[in-house]
């Protein structure tokens, strides 16, 4: 059972297996709020995930241990098994889906695990990590639904409350649960006053839809660049104290995530990743009632590849029109891309792309002209787009 005396004794144990992670003030994300960040993403692992199985692993029986440990993950919690086993001494073998990257696939190795990797997808993985654990004997850490798991992870609300004695809202990502039941229940144990709110990505709202019913829902499918908080279905002990504990739960778009990841980069010099951001996107985006509040939000990991951060990176600056495309009809005729490139360049916009397209307009000697450039925001946007249509330049789209 999850006590408080279990989570000061997870944070006791820990000690000598995670960093700290202390507050950081941030600037310029969320106005409204006193915003500060818990920086998991600099954890050991660069995630949470080091916390709940580092303390479950410390906890296993000599036999146990003995034996070893199984897990099954496609990124974060393999790596935090695979370093809390080798701090340990243990052995663990950790079975990803053959289509993993390969940079998570040698990250695990790195920490000292063996791998299994399994044709097919996460739940293939998954079913043959079942298998080897009944076969060998294994021990099998479970991402979220175990009860060391998540006092392991509520050691972070321990630190919360230590670093920081008047705060008034924390704010977790929310994938299977595991991390926001730690972090409520030792948060509500010791400052019952403090709020604590909950966030997934609208593309994978497994808890969101399950709280709201009153009961654990399974999603036919989830898809969100948030991929560390893709979780079909919650878990029963997680459900059970999400339920109990959480204030409330909010939905984050992806637009909405890519903003808060172009945000941290940007205001904090920090790297998150999309499940990681989740939290400061709520704050950014006025999801609670957090006007005038101090503010904690948490940065569960900082693990993302480097591609998808270039493709996140973009959709945020799309979504702050700090990128415009532009369709301009015009007529095809000389000197047109030179009118429009210098009302652009009048404005202070930056052109970065120009591609020509002929027919489809009403006119035979039209043609359309598909223009991305750069702004400093919305406004900034609107004044060029004004600036084009007072020359005579009709927006087709935009």
């Amino acid at each position: 059972m999850l006590t408080i005396d279990k989570i000061f004794q997870a944070s006791t144990v820990l000690k000598d297996i995670i960093r700290p992670t202390p507050l950081a003030k941030a600037y310029g994300i969320a106005p409204d709020c006193t915003l500060y960040l818990k920086p998991e993403n600099l954890q050991n692992t660069g995630s949470f995930k080091l916390r709940g199985s580092g303390y479950k692993i410390a906890m296993l029986s000599d036999e146990e241990k003995e034996k070893g440990v199984i897990a099954c993950s496609a990124g974060n919690h393999a790596q935090g098994v695979a370093l809390a086993a080798t701090k340990c001494g243990i052995s663990s073998l950790i079975c990803l889906p053959d289509t993993a990257p390969l940079s998570k696939v040698e990250a695990t190795k790195s920490f000292g695990a063996d791998v299994c990797l399994v044709e097919g997808c996460y739940d293939d993985a998954y079913n043959r990590a079942l298998e080897l654990k009944d076969e060998k004997g294994y021990t099998f850490v479970h991402p979220f639904d175990d009860e060391d798991v998540i006092a392991g992870q509520g050691t972070i609300g321990l630190e919360i409350v230590n670093d920081m004695d008047d705060i008034d809202a924390v704010i977790v990502p929310i994938g299977g649960g595991g991390l926001i039941s730690g972090i409520a229940y030792a948060i509500k144990s010791i400052r019952p006053s403090i709020k604590v709110y909950g966030v997934q990505a609208a593309g994978a709202p497994s808890m969101y839809n399950s709280v709201k019913s009153g009961k654990i829902e399974c999603l036919d499918s989830v898809s969100t660049i948030a991929d560390g908080i893709a979780v079909k279905k919650p878990g029963e002990h997680t459900f059970e104290y999400v339920s109990k504990y959480v204030d409330d739960i909010a939905l984050v778009t992806e637009d909405e995530i890519s903003s808060a990841v172009l945000a941290l980069i940007e205001k904090q010099k920090m790297v998150a990743e999309g499940a990681g951001a989740v939290s400061v996107a709520a704050a950014m985006y006025n999801k609670f009632p957090l006007a005038g509040k101090k503010v904690v939000s948490l940065i569960s990991g900082g693990n993302i590849d480097v591609t998808s951060l270039s493709r996140v990176i973009e959709r945020g600056l799309m979504r702050s029109a700090r990128i415009v495309n532009l369709l301009i009809e015009l007529a095809d005729k000389p000197g047109q891309l030179k009118d429009v490139s210098r009302i652009i360049a009048d404005c202070g916009g930056n052109v970065t792309g120009v591609h020509y397209e002929r027919g489809g307009t009403k006119s035979v000697n039209g043609c359309f002209l598909r223009i991305t450039l750069e702004a400093r925001n919305y406004d900034h946007a609107d004044e060029i787009v004004h600036a084009l249509e007072a020359e005579g330049f009709r927006i087709a789209e935009r």
